[in-house]
């Protein structure tokens, strides 16, 4: 690793301490921050320096249970709207937000970038959650209201799962101990960290292909 390099994960290390923000170096020329979000509880961005650029990149969601053409128009329509991050998805249609700068910008654009990140990922985590995930949610609330579980961690999609279009309400009772499994904010490799929101995990991935809720969604969560 270069001084030069060295010099430019220091200054990521600097801004996460002057922002009180986790971080995390992964190998010699990465490194790793956690931004804390609200509808999406926590956003890991990877960041690469290499010879010319620095790449940034954070999981977002996991590829949808259903709705996957609704679901990644809904990406390519983001993608059309100018900023300095994009939608990606992997081979597997895992969601991915990423960006690119030459290396000598990183450090000035940084507060922007992950600025940028975190607004993107945590304003489309809940959109993205009732256009590939909603069956899911509707079931974990059936399974909760049959069972005097409490609702809190799916309030945020109330209107939409607790209605009599719910067609799971009244299948669900004491005897169903184990919840219907949603898992969108984890990489469907099974990487990434524990959340607790509608849907799954968070984490890095091999790289992408270009292409949540309250605080806590769902029990198993698509997100993170």
């Amino acid at each position: 690793m270069s001084t030069d390099t060295e010099a430019i994960l220091s200054g990521v290390r600097t801004w996460a301490e002057n922002n009180d923000v986790p971080v995390d170096s992964i190998e010699d020329a990465e490194i790793v921050v956690t931004l804390p979000g609200e509808k999406k509880l926590k956003t890991n961005v990877a960041i690469s320096v290499f010879a010319r650029t620095a790449h940034l990149q954070a999981f977002v969601i996991r590829h949808p249970d259903e709705n996957s053409a609704a679901f990644n128009r809904w990406l390519l329509q983001k993608n059309l709207k100018p900023g300095p991050v994009a939608f990606a998805i992997d081979s597997l249609g895992d969601v991915y937000l990423r960006a690119s700068v030459p290396r000598e910008h990183l450090l000035d654009d940084l507060d922007g970038l992950l600025g940028a990140m975190l607004a993107t990922a945590d304003s489309a985590f809940n959109e993205l959650l009732l256009i590939g995930f909603l069956t899911g949610m509707k079931k974990e609330w059936a399974w909760r209201v049959g069972r005097g579980e409490s609702t809190r961690n799916l309030s945020a999609f109330e209107k939409v799962v607790s209605g009599e279009d719910n067609e799971f309400l009244g299948t669900f009772g004491d005897a169903d101990s184990e919840p219907p499994a949603v898992s969108a904010d984890r990489e469907s490799d099974g990487a990434g960290e524990e959340s607790a929101q509608p849907g799954g995990g968070a984490g890095e991935a091999s790289d992408p292909a270009a292409s949540q809720g309250s605080a806590d969604g769902p029990s198993q969560s698509p997100r993170s």
